[in-house]
């Protein structure tokens, strides 16, 4: 791998400046070096005198592109192509995206910036890429047979147009959309203000989540195209938990969240702990008059929005999607409830002719974390990722805001798990309890907690009439 510094090394500011709307052929020769990462990690961000106004952000589990400045212009270099992403340890999954990775890098610039991408295809198919959001000239926006020809295979077309706005933003095709889409084709964007701007504060870190879906078969590594609605991993920067990144900050760090949504439906992104503001939309910063606190917002297909709030109590902080189902990897939708059923006596009789088979859901899912059934290859558990005091029983859109007051300003690693100081976390009861007769009606005796299913106390109990 190519690192950002060997690039920025390499790509030295060419002679001649390219002018206008056009690429000359001399300049073509000098197209930039493509620089591919395929590492899950989250890079840190790289200071530069370009980027000392502001502060560069920081994509969980992905990259910024690196560009050259070539006269006026600021030139990226994206490759369209088959990859390989790790999902999550031990789960990998055949997918299409950018430079190596799905998503593809993070555009950052700055407002007034003048742009140029080169777009190369080594799909098997044409290809196109859609600015979303951007203000820029109708054949610069990128869809296929309506601005533009296709990009085809073995191909390279340029793109070339102006930062006009800060704010965030997204790409992805516009050329078989649904198919390219759901292979994981899409990245994020972002222009910083040129100069202070009375709606947009400085902050300290500025993270960036692009919220993306698959639908892969247990056992298998490709995405299936044709599902719309029914997917079973929910991912962010197509990382599932465990496998996604906590969000590290210093206490008191004042912080940004850019989250971006192109999956097929809405996700209520709910971060524990601390209240935020949406200081960000799809059409650039929002009035500071027009917000309010919040701890949940909803972000609709094809929205972007950006959060911030002062991380100014420690701990580790759960942060996800409030959609149950989207807190989980891969499931079967259609598995029946059998919450309540009595599998006792047919347990018996199927084990004598397949000896594995095992009970799931009789008294809800969290069973499934202590099972050790075997999982197909290519799997991970749907409800997975350990902490400090056992499963976390989540996955899919899950992570955690990691504050601590000993973390030094550029510090972007685990510090690992919190330790709670005396007194400040919750604790088992110890003292007398109150007769269960007061508290318990007959009922199921099936939905009775394990450890008391063999009480004496859930065969006889008598409903009674508990006046205060």
């Amino acid at each position: 791998m190519k690192t950002r510094r060997d690039f920025i090394k390499m790509s030295a500011v060419a002679g001649t400046a390219i002018a206008g709307a056009t690429v000359a052929t001399s300049s073509l020769a000098r197209l930039p070096d493509p620089v591919t990462q395929t590492s899950p990690d989250t890079a840190s961000p790289i200071k530069t005198d370009e980027n000392s106004n502001y502060n560069p952000v920081v994509t969980l589990n992905g990259w910024t592109l690196p560009f050259r400045m070539n006269g006026e212009y600021k030139e990226f270099h994206l490759v369209a192509e088959p990859v390989v992403r790790e999902l999550g340890p031990g789960m990998t999954a055949n997918l299409w995206g950018y430079n190596g990775q799905s998503p593809g890098p993070t555009i950052e610039v700055v407002e007034g910036d003048k742009i140029r991408i080169f777009l190369t295809n080594k799909l098997p198919e044409h290809t196109s890429i859609h600015w979303h959001g951007q203000r820029l000239p109708n054949g610069m926006d990128g869809v296929a047979g309506l601005n533009q020809v296709a990009v085809h295979p073995g191909k390279t077309f340029v793109y070339e147009f102006e930062a006009k706005r800060p704010g965030t933003f997204m790409y992805h095709p516009h050329a078989d959309e649904m198919t390219q889409m759901a292979m994981g084709m899409m990245g994020f964007w972002v222009t910083h203000p040129k100069n202070e701007h009375p709606w947009i504060s400085a902050v300290d870190r500025d993270y960036c989540i692009l919220l993306n879906a698959f639908d892969i078969v247990p056992g298998s590594e490709t995405p299936n195209i044709m599902t719309m609605l029914d997917f079973n991993l929910w991912a962010w920067n197509s990382r599932i938990f465990p496998g996604i990144a906590p969000l590290v900050a210093r206490k008191n760090d004042r912080v940004r969240v850019r989250v971006g949504n192109l999956t097929m439906t809405n996700h209520p992104i709910h971060v524990h702990g601390i209240e935020f503001e949406v200081t960000g939309t799809d059409g650039g910063p929002t009035r500071p008059e027009s917000r309010w606190k919040e701890v949940t917002t909803d972000i609709a297909v094809g929205q972007m929005r950006q959060i911030e709030f002062l991380a100014d109590e420690e701990g580790d902080w759960a942060m996800h999607c409030h959609k149950s189902h989207h807190s989980m990897n891969a499931m079967g939708h259609d598995v029946p409830t059998m919450i309540g059923v009595d599998h006792r006596g047919i347990t018996e009789k199927i084990r004598k002719l397949v000896p594995d088979y095992m009970v799931m859901g009789e008294r809800g899912m969290a069973d499934m974390t202590e099972m050790t059934m075997p999982l197909p290859d290519n799997t991970l558990p749907m409800m997975t990722g350990d902490g400090p005091y056992g499963s976390v029983e989540m996955g899919g859109m899950f992570s955690m805001l990691k504050v601590r007051a000993d973390l030094a300003p550029d510090d972007y690693s685990d510090p690992g798990w919190y330790k709670h100081p005396e007194g400040h976390q919750a604790y088992e009861y110890n003292g007398e309890l109150p007769e269960l007769s007061k508290q318990l009606t007959p009922g199921n005796s099936l939905m009775a907690p394990k450890s008391q299913l063999a009480s004496a106390h859930f065969k006889a109990v008598k409903p009674t009439l508990h006046k205060g």
